[in-house]
């Protein structure tokens, strides 16, 4: 449960230029979600209210996670991390907490437990509470000062750090996330100075200054807490999203999935996969997608946002987004099933078939080579190969309407706003522009004409 006493502020404001793209570095993506998404899932689990403070890109940000906009903070200039969360606190003040957690936007792989520790230790009366790790290789990474007694006395940046005034390098560095207590640091917090390299107000300088002050400071030294640290580079996003993945494959192994090829199957962290449902890699199944108990997924299938039902299939080489399979359906090879697609019982779905927004009745079938869009598919229909759903005049879309047992021959286009009735039949290579009653027999083509002798010799 959320503690209602605590606010946490996420700051997502930085470009990240090692990313080598225009994108702000928490957009990046792991198993199809935002670094940003799973820092706020963390923060939001543990805290009443979250804050992001948003600089760079920031439309960018609200285009993409509409959702979290209302608790975006604009820091106009980048001006360093204490800068940041002064723009933030206005805010943390008038929320009434009595703890400010503040985590860096580029650590995906923080956890509620992570944050739940620094609670913990602020409960017991650190004022500011902050986890470290140890690195064999600190890079560019703030190294954290302490005394003879082992007592923190400060954190110095990787370019200010200096060995023979600040001491040995220990390896142990800043991880970038803090408790504060919002009584106690807000005087330190505007008193902050850049007087370092980097011309910046550090939110690291908190903890020498906490220190002369007599503040309380507590740092939770973790020996293994390398998936902590930012993520700076395309190298150090790939070995993070790597680390999940496995992850993720392994519980669901644990829990019972049937995993053929572990190594190539990516699960998303919202997608549901229940014990007994078999996938086979490599195959990404992304989003809000549930796969039931009994539903198989073949190689080579991408899956966003789709529901499988028990015994539904995916074949191989299968595109879904969107999509719902109901008990008994089956999609593909090869098939490309557009948000709004729905298979219904024992419906069927073959080569080279795209569907978008479009619902096949139960035990209807389109076998291969055949567009479904805006269309509504009655129960046991047949949609021949070629055939087309003409669903958009050039301004607005329509719907076509197949009835139950109809059969559309090979090569039909249908040009919507159209209704095939319950049992008729179209003929092969027709153009239907209007409805065709029930139990009809509708053909739209041109006489066939034979003229002799008038084929070209070779």
């Amino acid at each position: 449960m959320p503690h209602q006493n605590t606010i946490a502020v996420i700051l997502a404001a930085g470009k990240g230029t090692r990313m080598h793209s225009d994108k702000p570095k928490v957009l990046q993506t792991l198993l199809g979600e935002t670094m940003l998404r799973y820092v706020a899932a963390a923060a939001r689990a543990v805290a009443g209210q979250v804050l992001i403070v948003v600089g760079h890109g920031q439309e960018q940000m609200r285009s993409c996670h509409p959702d979290l906009a209302e608790s975006f903070v604009l820091q106009e200039e980048q001006l360093g991390t204490g800068h940041a969360l002064q723009v933030a606190w206005e805010r943390v003040r008038a929320s009434g907490a009595g703890h400010c957690l503040v985590i860096n936007g580029d650590t995906p792989l923080v956890t509620p437990a992570d944050l739940e520790d620094l609670l913990q230790t602020a409960a017991e009366g650190a004022d500011i509470a902050f986890l470290t790790a140890l690195l064999p290789q600190a890079g560019a990474f703030g190294r954290v000062l302490r005394g003879t007694d082992g007592e923190v006395k400060g954190i110095v940046e990787a370019k200010d750090f200096d060995p023979g005034r600040d001491g040995p390098d220990t390896g142990e560095v800043n991880t970038g996330l803090f408790c504060l207590s919002v009584n106690s640091v807000e005087n330190l917090l505007f008193s902050l100075t850049n007087g370092n390299r980097a011309g910046e107000l550090y939110i690291t300088d908190l903890v020498g200054l906490a220190v002369e002050s007599g503040l309380d400071v507590h740092a939770l030294r973790r020996e293994d807490a390398g998936a902590l640290m930012g993520i700076n580079s395309p190298l150090e996003l790939a070995r993070a999203e790597e680390f999940l993945r496995a992850g993720i494959v392994a519980q669901l192994l644990a829990s019972g999935c049937l995993i053929h090829h572990p190594e190539g199957v990516v699960v998303g962290p919202r997608a549901v996969v229940e014990p007994g449902a078999e996938l086979t890699g490599p195959c990404r199944i992304l989003g809000a997608s549930k796969i039931a108990r009994g539903a198989r997924v073949g190689a080579f299938c991408q899956l966003i946002d789709t529901v499988l039902a028990a015994g539904a299939e995916v074949r191989e080489f299968s595109h879904l987004e969107g999509a719902t399979l109901e008990a008994g359906a089956m999609a593909g090879p090869y098939a490309r099933l557009r948000p709004g697609a729905k298979l219904m019982e024992n419906a069927r779905v073959g080569n080279f078939v795209e569907m978008k927004k479009s619902v096949l009745g139960p035990g209807a079938k389109a076998s291969h080579l055949t567009y479904l869009g805006d269309a509504e598919i009655g129960a046991a229909a047949n949609i021949g190969a070629g055939t087309i759903t003409c669903n958009y005049d050039g301004t607005h879309k329509h719907t076509t309407i197949i009835g139950a047992g109809a059969f559309i021959g090979s090569n039909t286009a249908l040009v919507a706003p159209v209704r095939v009735g319950q049992g008729a039949v179209v003929g092969a290579g027709s153009v239907i522009t209007k409805d065709v009653p029930d139990g009809a027999l509708g053909i739209a083509r041109g006489k066939q004409s034979n003229l002799p002798g008038r084929a070209k010799k070779t």
